[in-house]
């Protein structure tokens, strides 16, 4: 991936509805070698999927919680029947296994506390777990989808 892979992915990350003509006029190509790069990164999956993002509280789902998990059970098979119940719930938008004092990470999203209720008592009835904290947003200071492209190794 040189410099120009790299322009073009600042470019998408901040408005992916840009023609092919306009992006490559931002990066310094022409449209058909900037549609062949970007069908590279697409084909290589550095480019996942374009969507549109939409703001959660627009659609009535205003409230934000962090939700750590502790488990006692670290087994392969514990593990692959989580994962597959919880990331079929449409409320967790991130799903993390951490190192340190805390197994697991959700970030979950919910209309309101009766909702947050509703989904915790489904996640507890999953699986068994040693611990659940749930730490409820009060504020979105900041929220992006925007990768920091890193310059490339070796670069000056």
């Amino acid at each position: 991936m040189d410099a120009i892979d790299r322009k073009i992915l600042a470019v998408l990350q901040e408005d992916a509805s840009l023609s092919v003509a306009e992006i490559g006029n931002r990066v310094g190509l022409s449209s058909t070698p900037c549609w062949k790069r970007i069908q590279r990164l697409e084909a290589d999956g550095v480019i996942t999927r374009r969507v549109a993002l939409v703001d959660p509280a627009k659609i009535g789902l205003g409230i934000t919680v962090f939700v750590s998990i502790e488990t006692g059970d670290h087994s392969q098979d514990w593990l692959a029947r989580f994962a597959e119940t919880v990331g079929a719930m449409p409320e967790v938008m991130e799903f993390y296994r951490m190192a340190g004092d805390v197994d697991y990470m959700l970030r979950v999203v919910v209309p309101d506390i009766a909702g947050y209720d509703t989904f915790y008592k489904k996640l507890i009835g999953t699986v068994s777990l040693k611990n659940v904290t749930s730490r409820f947003a009060m504020e979105r200071i900041k929220s992006t989808t925007v990768l920091p492209i890193p310059a490339a190794s070796g670069a000056a």
